[in-house]
């Protein structure tokens, strides 16, 4: 059965480390049916015409989803078949539920590691690209710092437990409470003093985690790139942060026809409910943020629509009629649509405004668009804010942040209203975004540079002394801990790992105090490896000696020419000889074949008989025709014929 066959190829493990394959694949393959052994019935004849379409459909895919040239419609059939055979030859072993990773996480195996590697290789290069500095805490947190009574979905979400001691912890489900927590450490808790110089730029990229349903770009464990700067109080922060989101946009190829920013403030949003009866400090039935809670509801419009939103606004005692103005006003296209709705420019809707001015002097304002429904559902942001989003509509938002002037005196008291604007940007959603794009690299092999292997377990030492002083020289190493039997093997391992360079360790260049080293990535004329013999205590010089043999091999590929024989049939009365020196002169005249004549010909049965040769890098198929077209026109009525042989 389908389903057991995937179970099968999970649970034993019959791919082998490069098999592009899924179970998933392995699975589709088998339902098209097994090959039938000797002669095919009428009914199996038909069987195998449907067959062979949906295989060959399939293969076509295949070609096309893994990019490498070396998985031929060919091979993966090959390769395919191969799975299913060994699949249906085993039995359903029932998997310990233990052996798969918790619900919503991830496991990243090497090749998985390559990319998330990448990914936040472009965040940290953007992040210092912009001056800020990287920072880290402990993935625990005390409950305490999410408990903000605004109704947020994170606070029903964390990973809390009591510990030994009876502390009440919890895996972290986001970071910016912990930078505040940080940076109130390095402050006087009664003068609102901060004791490091400001502003502070700080990012980070930590693993947060929030229980809640798995779906596509959302899982309970992720890691976020977070950016914030402290100490700040006006726009030019949030254009700083919103210049590096989108530098590392553009560094993964995603432009702004790809991704906009939706950009909004609630400090308008702010106005705008106080002229319905939602005063700033005004507090819910339980002591909390009016404003914050109502925030936290708002945002949950595009998941949970307008009615929705209107009812739960009712539980905050928002009366209904008030709830829609609001949802309404929230429709308002352009900025100055919006300051109408709270009564002209203010210094929020100046700032906002701002922000778009001055984005175009940076270069990114085709990134952004106003949109005065975006509130993000974190009750602790008090201006701009703003979310990333995929313009084809197919995914969640990709990063979301803004302005928090006053998390830090919530935490710390009210001396330390220190200005802070910030953003988090998950990897799931990017990489969906990436993956459904194509703008993922290709990665092959282990990204080392050399692959050391000893010709037996008695030059083991021998090995470890050659991998050590290449490894004095910068460059990546694996030694293999155990000799191939058959040094085909190795070479084959060296390959695989995407190696540059094999370093063989045998008797005869030992005893002579030289080491052969292979570069896997150059041919020379014969279609193999270059290789030099580097002594050993000269390692250092391997690129000089490397460099040397593959300007020889060009040197050789550059004389090695092809041969190409040809027949001239004279018409009657034309004299053989002269034909044959008419023939040479005007090719002569073409230099930019290449071509160097045989000086001797021979005339045999009125035909002449000779070759020229032709450079190895000149365009066989055009050049050589062109030249025997060429030659017709000039010996006009001749019959000429030519063969071609590589020498």
């Amino acid at each position: 059965k389908t389903e057991d066959l995937k179970e099968i190829v999970i649970n034993q493990s019959i791919m082998s480390e490069e098999s592009p394959f899924t179970p998933e694949h392995v699975a589709e393959w088998a339902s098209f049916g097994p090959k039938p052994k000797g002669k095919p019935t009428p009914e199996q004849q038909a069987m195998l015409k449907d067959r062979k379409v949906k295989c060959t459909a399939m293969q076509k895919r295949l070609v096309e989803e893994i990019g490498d040239k070396q998985w031929t419609e060919k091979k993966i059939a090959k390769e395919l078949d191969r799975l299913v055979e060994e699949a249906a030859n085993m039995k359903v072993v029932e998997r310990p539920a233990y052996l798969n990773a918790p619900q919503g996480t991830r496991d990243f195996y090497p090749p998985e590691m390559q990319i998330r590697n990448w990914l936040f290789g472009a965040m940290r290069e953007s992040a210092v690209a912009f001056g800020f500095s990287e920072y880290d805490a402990p993935v625990l947190e005390h409950v305490e710092l999410y408990q903000r009574k605004a109704g947020e979905e994170i606070v029903s979400q964390m990973y809390a437990f009591h510990d030994q001691e009876n502390t009440h912890v919890t895996l972290r489900p986001e970071m910016t409470p912990t930078l505040a927590r940080m940076v109130l450490n390095k402050t006087n808790l009664q003068t609102g003093e901060v004791r490091l110089t400001l502003p502070l730029k700080w990012f980070s990229i930590p693993q947060c985690w929030r229980f809640e349903t798995t779906q596509r770009g959302r899982k309970r464990e992720h890691y976020q790139w977070n950016m914030d700067i402290v100490g700040v109080d006006h726009v030019n922060a949030e254009l700083e942060l919103l210049a590096a989101a989108c530098d590392f946009f553009r560094r993964v190829g995603v432009g702004s026809d790809i991704v906009g920013i939706k950009v909004n403030s609630r400090a308008v949003l702010e106005a705008l409910l106080a002229k319905y009866g939602i005063d700033k400090g005004a507090k819910t039935e339980d002591g909390g943020d009016l404003f914050a809670a109502s925030c936290v509801e708002i945002d949950k419009l595009d998941k949970i629509g307008g009615d929705e939103v209107v009812k739960n606004l009712g539980r905050l005692k928002i009366p209904e009629e008030s709830a829609r103005e609001i949802l309404k006003a929230l429709e308002a296209p352009t900025i100055d649509a919006l300051a109408e709705q709270v009564g002209g420019d203010s210094d929020a809707i100046k700032e906002l405004k701002g922000l778009f001015e001055l984005s175009k002097s940076y270069g990114f304002d085709d990134y952004l668009i106003f949109d005065a429904s975006v509130v993000r559902g974190l009750a602790y942001y008090t201006g701009i804010v703003w979310e990333a989003f995929d313009r084809r509509g197919e995914l969640r938002a990709i990063m979301g942040g803004g302005r928090y002037d006053r998390l830090l005196e919530l935490y710390g008291g009210e001396k330390c209203t220190i200005s802070c604007v910030g953003f988090g940007f998950g990897d799931c959603v990017i990489m969906e975004l990436l993956q459904d794009l194509k703008k993922v690299p290709q990665f092959t092999g282990t990204g080392v540079d050399y692959v050391v292997c000893s010709f037996s377990a008695d030059l083991y030492g021998n090995a470890c002394a050659v991998a050590a002083g290449l490894r004095k020289c910068g460059w990546k190493v694996d030694l293999m801990p155990t000799p191939k039997k058959k040094v085909a093997n190795s070479f084959k391992h060296a390959d695989q790992t995407g190696a540059r360079r094999m370093v063989f360790v045998a008797p005869d260049e030992i005893n002579k105090g030289l080491v052969r080293i292979k570069d896997l990535r150059t041919k020379n004329v014969a279609g193999e490896a270059v290789q030099v013999d580097v002594p050993l205590d000269k390692l250092e010089t391997v690129d000089e000696l490397f460099d040397a043999a593959i300007k020889e091999a060009e040197e050789q590929m550059n004389e090695e020419r092809r041969i190409v024989s040809i027949m001239v049939r004279p018409v009657e009365g034309v004299d053989p000889q002269g034909l044959y020196e008419k023939i040479k002169e005007t090719i002569k005249s073409q230099p930019e074949y290449k071509l160097k004549w045989d000086e001797t010909c021979k005339v045999e049965d009125e035909k002449i008989y000779t070759t020229f040769t032709i450079a190895l890098e000149a365009d066989f198929d055009e050049e050589v025709m062109e030249y025997i077209e060429y030659m017709e026109d000039e010996v006009a009525d001749q019959q000429v014929t030519y063969q071609a042989a590589m020498e």
